[in-house]
């Protein structure tokens, strides 16, 4: 299992191949921001930059926080040549580098999911509670269980499966997966995989109003508010 404190390190390594990769905004993004417009809009683990930009066309102001120096470089390369402008900060999903109630509009995407542990992961949800004003909103997303690059049946069968309606899904799991850079090299990446009900219930044990979840695309998404 690869060091996870060492993630900001990992995306560091594979930064400029990672970002070619990550050029278009997620289709559920687009459709969350699609309505909402803010003062000041935060994207938290914003990586290469592609949602900060989104954000910018729909706040007065953008500020995009990722723990990879790598992945800012490449952020504000973006920047640059896609003519947005967004404040890029270094700084952990635990601890942002943001004052209290200073974002009206926030996006939590495909990050959480590298925190070692829940506690950890309860916390960045915690920051983010403490970072949006009482009416702020925020999209969080994780990778699900629901996603089709997991076989189950190959998985430890003593894993519990629930139903819920239709919807069928396991306990979370950790996992490694590889990053192969151009010539063959690869680079483990930590994940905690999200099965849709543990996603829901570290939702609701931080400080965040949770107003929606859903899965789409192999995804856990969460529509959530400022700290009740």
């Amino acid at each position: 299992m690869t060091d996870t404190t060492d993630i900001h390190h990992t995306y560091d390594r594979i930064a400029e191949h990672f970002s070619k990769t990550r050029e278009y905004p997620w289709p559920e993004i687009e459709t969350f921001l699609a309505d909402r417009t803010g003062s000041v809009a935060v994207d938290v683990g914003c990586g290469n930059g592609r949602h900060t930009e989104l954000l910018a066309e729909c706040a007065d102001r953008a500020v995009g926080v990722d723990a990879s120096r790598g992945l800012l470089d490449e952020a504000r390369e973006r920047a640059a040549d896609h003519d947005f402008d967004a404040a890029l900060v270094a700084g952990d999903a635990e601890r942002l580098p943001l004052a209290a109630d200073v974002a009206d509009l926030a996006v939590y995407i495909a990050t959480i999911h590298h925190l070692p542990d829940r506690d950890a992961r309860v916390a960045s949800l915690d920051e983010l509670a403490r970072v949006l004003t009482a009416d702020g909103d925020a999209l969080v997303s994780a990778w699900s269980t629901t996603h089709d690059k997991f076989d189950r049946e190959a998985r430890n069968p003593s894993e519990s499966r629930t139903a819920e309606g239709s919807e069928i899904s396991v306990e979370g799991f950790d996992t490694t997966v590889d990053w192969t850079l151009p010539g063959g090299e690869t680079v483990p990446r930590f994940y905690h995989v999200y099965s849709p009900e543990e996603f829901r219930a570290d939702l609701a044990a931080s400080s965040l109003a949770v107003a929606e979840t859903f899965t789409a695309s192999g995804n856990c998404y969460g529509v959530v508010h400022g700290e009740e």
